[in-house]
């Protein structure tokens, strides 16, 4: 939602690029495929096991993968609704055994599940229900094929942020997109693994920046707007703007509607953000 605003406010040049929390991995994806914003190494890490595995399968063996979601594919389309409803449960209920059936299975519910949401219970399991969608496309292979060409060379890490990023210094550059504050005790949403991330980690996020500043490490950090995380941030030479971005996870089209986004750097933007 905001990634034109997070590509004017990265450094034109980068040495190694981390991301300590990479989720979707949008930012990386955009700077891999520009040649001339292309970062010569990056470091991608995810506390979620599973998800690095997807991209180190995506990396390493994706034919292998195409044709485990091509069969995904093939089965779940061809039946009727009720059977893909019993499909996807069965399958949201499996412990895959190999890294081609734990990527398979990952990309499988995002795409069939309500909203492309991921989300775990405190178990660690994946628990959003099925989407029902009319023609979901489970196997995108252009996709999956650029993913493949930039991923090639990069270190994928599954480990606690601070570690991700230790080995920062000048010249690099650190992006922060973490399980964002939440603004009211009811809007709360920090479960994409089964450990939470709470006031505590925030303020040790909060360190963690302080100290690759000081290091000499530009940093640019993504976060919500609440006030608490405002205050982290206001009065520590650090640059905060405010950037308009639409909700996109409610269980109602009518709560999907424009909300800010809170967007710190620990250095002076390129003059076109």
């Amino acid at each position: 939602q905001i990634l034109d605003a997070l590509v004017e406010r990265v450094p034109r040049s980068i040495a190694t690029y981390y991301e300590p929390f990479i989720g979707g991995g949008a930012l990386f994806f955009r700077l891999a495929a520009d040649p001339e914003r292309r970062p010569q190494r990056a470091v991608l890490n995810d506390l979620n096991r599973e998800l690095v595995t997807t991209y180190e399968v995506v990396r390493d063996a994706l034919g292998p993968l195409v044709e485990r979601l091509e069969r995904l594919q093939r089965d779940y389309l061809a039946a009727d609704n009720e059977a893909r409803a019993a499909y996807f449960y069965a399958l949201r209920a499996e412990t895959p055994a190999t890294p081609v059936e734990i990527a398979a299975r990952l990309l499988f519910l995002n795409k069939t599940c309500f909203n492309g949401l991921y989300r775990v219970n405190r178990r660690g399991a994946f628990n959003v229900p099925h989407g029902r969608y009319r023609k979901p496309r489970i196997l995108d292979i252009p996709a999956l094929e650029a993913a493949s060409n930039a991923l090639q060379g990069v270190d994928l890490l599954n480990a606690d942020f601070e570690q991700a990023c230790a080995a920062a210094g000048p010249g690099d550059f650190v992006y922060l997109d973490p399980p964002f504050h939440p603004l009211s005790d009811t809007s709360s949403f920090t479960a994409y693994t089964e450990v939470s991330f709470g006031r505590e980690d925030q303020l040790r996020l909060k360190w963690r920046i302080d100290a690759l500043r000081e290091r000499g490490v530009p940093v640019l950090l993504s976060n919500s707007p609440h006030q608490w995380v405002v205050g982290l941030y206001e009065g520590s030479r650090y640059h905060l703007d405010r950037v308009p971005a639409r909700r996109a996870i409610n269980s109602r089209g009518a709560g999907r509607g424009a909300i800010d986004e809170l967007v710190v750097t620990s250095y002076e933007p390129p003059a076109e953000a």
